[in-house]
């Protein structure tokens, strides 16, 4: 099968043939028709999961999937060949990966049924960035409202928080340059837009005693807690941990559970979510993908597999 994948730290990674895995007992074969890149990918790709996480080399990226049943372990109740699936690569160890033909992955966790109305483009993109929102939000449980800051509202992650967030009737402080960024925060709901470059000073106008809370998806997280009310709440998904006094500070690992899958694409489906795909690249322009991802996109970046 197609897959792309790096051999060794420091390697770039190049699309190669591997063979097709087996499931094992209590796993599902996938065979993967779209997924989508994830900060994840960059950690695994640079090494920087070693310790975490046992490499098993040649490692696969892509972290999401979407895709077909195509054959399911002796021990597997409730999925069945020819079923569409989505989800998040729940492996113990790094080497399968989303950016393949086919992924054996556990039946129990990391995996969800795609419901009538979710196309794989969508759904391939959908899984650790959706869960990963939602578990931030519900760690800073707002109230409506109340006021929060999203510091990185533009990528994937960011997207869907923003709509979650105002779909509980927060007030939404939104990170995004002037011109583009900021007509797609302001898209997704956002009531205000702050540069970067001047996050103090903007956010200070707009909230002056500081936020309710904060989802630090990206950027200084030093300077996104230091505008935190005393008393309030600060998230981050990329395991920042603020010095700052009085406020609750929480680390975020997503957690793919069958039930949170089910929901965000429950809330796709019905329209309380929308992902947006900036651009897809077939499998093979995988490490193209991988460094459009690093120059910064507006939602996510999808990769065609089949």
């Amino acid at each position: 099968m197609r897959a792309v994948a790096f051999d060794d730290f420091g390697s770039s990674p190049a699309l190669t043939e591997l063979t097709v895995p087996e499931p094992g007992p209590e796993e599902v074969l996938v065979k993967v028709s779209a997924s989508s890149v994830n900060g994840f990918d960059l950690g695994v790709l640079g090494g920087f999961l070693k310790g975490a996480y046992e490499y098993e080399f040649p490692v696969t990226l892509g972290k999401d999937f979407a895709g077909v049943v195509a054959g399911v372990g002796s021990e597997v109740t409730g999925f069945a060949p020819g079923d569409e699936v989505f989800g998040v690569v729940a492996r113990p160890t790094l080497g399968q990966g989303g950016f393949a033909d086919y992924l054996a992955v556990p039946a129990a966790y990391g995996i969800a049924k795609i419901p009538a109305g979710l196309d794989l483009t969508r759904a391939g993109a959908l899984g650790l960035s959706g869960t990963a929102s939602l578990n931030a939000v519900d760690a800073v449980a707002p109230a409506a409202g109340e006021t929060v800051l999203v510091s990185g509202a533009t990528g994937g992650v960011g997207s869907f928080a923003v709509q979650f967030l105002v779909a509980r009737g927060v007030t939404v402080i939104a990170t995004g340059r002037p011109g583009a960024e900021a007509e797609f925060v302001t898209g997704l709901g956002a009531q205000h837009v702050v540069d970067h470059t001047d996050l103090e000073a903007q956010v200070r106008a707009i909230a002056p005693a500081g936020v309710d809370a904060a989802l630090h998806l990206a950027g200084d997280g030093a300077a996104v807690a230091g505008l935190v009310a005393p008393g309030g709440r600060f998230t981050s998904t990329i395991h920042f941990v603020p010095d700052e006094p009085g406020i609750k500070a929480t680390t975020i690992m997503s957690d793919p559970s069958p039930a949170t899958l089910a929901r965000l694409a429950d809330d796709v489906v019905a329209g309380r979510l929308r992902v947006h795909v900036a651009r897809v690249f077939d499998l093979p322009e995988a490490p193209q993908a991988i460094a459009a991802f690093t120059e910064g996109t507006l939602g996510k970046i999808g990769v065609r597999v089949a």
